[in-house]
């Protein structure tokens, strides 16, 4: 009887450690998604290029951290967090505990699961966190430089490091960078700046966002979650904007820029600092000017990779897919370019329709409301109108140099001559005499 009942308690005992395993697993499950902000690209646009998304000189935050060829910034990273502790009135215990509080919430902004120490995680993003404050603290301030800076003292560290910060897997969240910042400001309380205006005049210099100052204002900086979304509120349309432009999509096809050219359109540039801000109007397009480049790329494919895991709003994915429509060929780029909508810094008309068209692999297309339906409908109109395409024939053939219009006058009056002649002929004919 005995061992009937030791044989029953060995049965049920592993169920027990199993159910107890489970439990502890669902107990220790995030309360809420919604915190989430930082995420692994997804596999349907990291595979279209995998280095758009992963960092090549520095590691931010704990997801790439320790990574092989990133290691070398690491003890660089350090000498940026004693900087800013000698500057700062405060001890690095100070700094710690304010990274400590914050713990559960820092974890709770990642996607996935933490598999770090607590000790280990509050140092990761304490190292990544001063580092970041300090680039953008040197890029301000010229005189925090020094010689022994391995990023300001070469002429061209920055441009090495300043794309990682874009990416969507390198990112910190930005609540702990204004934290920080804000405990260790006396250093540069004299300037007046907050961490928002600093980020602003970092990306300003490097991705050429002049006009972009009247946005930094409206901006509610409880929003923002990191860098790749500061940037995309940057972008944003107004509200104005998006009540006139987003509705229902008719039909994909759009003309390109080629065609556009066919039928007459003309082309001018827009302001860069409103990429959505594409307008037609009596037979003008408008387009925001783009630089066609690496960081271009990288900035674009992040800022789409995190629109589509966080918001519901597609304006980025819109962009991309409108653009796509526009440019076909590399003959669409050169008409960009001619017209100084595009700075095409790849050189190769070609290599940039290959860059634009790329970009929209793996996009998702929402035909119920999708931004540009109305711009789609008026160029598909216009497009449509047998007037438009005569005259625009008309003018690009015959009316497209001084001598062509010479020509073509040359030829009017010659036919009007010769019409003129054979009507007093005829006359002539009429009015002589019947002959015997």
């Amino acid at each position: 009887m005995d061992g009937n009942n030791h044989a029953s308690f060995d049965i049920e005992n592993p169920q027990d450690a199993l159910e107890n395993s489970i439990t502890q697993e669902l107990d220790n499950l995030s309360l809420s998604f919604s915190a989430c902000s930082i995420y692994r690209v997804p596999e349907r646009l990291r595979h279209v290029k995998e280095r758009a998304y992963t960092p090549k000189v520095v590691s931010i935050g704990p997801l790439h951290h320790g990574r092989e060829g990133l290691k070398a910034m690491e003890e660089h990273k350090k000498r940026y967090l004693k900087d800013f502790i000698e500057r700062a009135n405060e001890s690095l215990g100070s700094f710690i505990r304010v990274v400590k509080e914050k713990e559960s919430s820092l974890r709770g902004c990642y996607a996935e699961t933490i598999q770090l120490s607590s000790d280990e995680f509050v140092k990761i993003i304490l190292v990544d966190a001063a580092f970041i404050i300090g680039v953008l603290l040197r890029l301000k301030f010229r005189d925090l430089q020094d010689e022994n800076d391995r990023i300001f003292s070469r002429p061209w560290m920055l441009q090495d490091v300043w794309p990682d910060m874009l990416l969507l897997e390198n990112q910190l969240p930005f609540f702990i960078l204004e934290d920080l910042f804000d405990l260790g400001k006396v250093a540069v309380s004299s300037k007046g700046l907050s961490i928002y205006e600093l980020s602003h005049n970092f990306f300003i210099d490097l991705m050429h966002l002049e006009g972009t100052e009247d946005k930094l204002g409206k901006i509610c900086r409880s929003e923002v979650k990191h860098f790749v979304d500061f940037l995309r509120h940057l972008h944003l349309p107004d509200l104005k904007q998006k009540q006139q432009q987003k509705g229902k999509l008719q039909t994909l096809t759009t003309p390109s820029m080629t065609e556009l050219h066919r039928a007459g359109v003309r082309f001018e540039v827009g302001s860069s600092r409103n990429l959505f801000d594409l307008q037609f109007n009596k037979g003008i397009l408008t387009i925001p000017k783009l630089i066609i480049g690496d960081e271009t790329e990288l900035s674009i494919r992040n800022l789409l990779a995190f629109e589509q895991c966080y918001y519901q709003e597609n304006y980025i994915n819109d962009y991309v897919v409108i653009m796509d429509r526009l440019v076909n060929t590399q003959k669409d780029v050169d008409l960009l370019v001619k017209y100084g909508i595009v700075e095409n810094r790849l050189g190769d008309s070609n290599e940039g329709s290959f860059l634009i068209n790329k970009l929209a692999d793996g996009v998702i297309l929402d035909f119920t409301e999708f931004y540009f339906a109305r711009l789609c409908k008026d160029l598909n109109t216009y497009c449509g109108t047998s007037w438009h395409k005569w005259k625009a024939n008309l003018k690009q053939n015959y009316f497209n140099t001084p001598w062509a219009i010479v020509s073509v006058i040359a030829g009017v009056i010659l036919l009007l001559l010769t019409w003129i002649q054979a009507v007093c002929a005829i006359i002539s004919i009429k009015k002589s005499p019947k002959s015997n």
